[in-house]
């Protein structure tokens, strides 16, 4: 059973909450990594078709 209490805690610990919003930083930086690479991607896929005629 996991214990809820623990007076060896800090506040920190207890909120598990990270005081630098660091769970934000990674969240929007691998939002805006994953959008990139669909763009390379579309824009590779993109300029290869050849124009219909």
């Amino acid at each position: 059973m996991q214990q809820t209490y623990d007076p060896n805690k800090n506040k920190t610990e207890v909120r598990q909450a990270s005081p630098r919003k660091m769970n934000l930083r990674v969240l929007v930086t691998s939002m805006v990594g994953v959008i990139v690479l669909f763009a390379v991607i579309y824009l590779v896929y993109t300029l290869t078709q050849s124009n219909p005629n």
